[in-house]
């Protein structure tokens, strides 16, 4: 079987989740990170860039 390259959208979504991360953000609201839709993860992440 072919390897079929990660979306853009997954992509995206593992960047959002490595930066956060970083920032130690583990959860959000009692989920984990990667239970999270994208729309979630940015939300937080841009909450979190904003307060830095």
């Amino acid at each position: 079987m072919e390897n079929i390259p990660e979306s853009k959208f997954e992509d995206k979504r593992s960047n959002v989740i490595e930066e956060l991360v970083a920032q130690n953000v583990f959860k959000i609201n009692g989920r984990q990170l990667y239970e999270l839709s994208l729309y979630e993860l940015m939300k937080e992440y841009t909450q979190k860039s904003l307060s830095s």
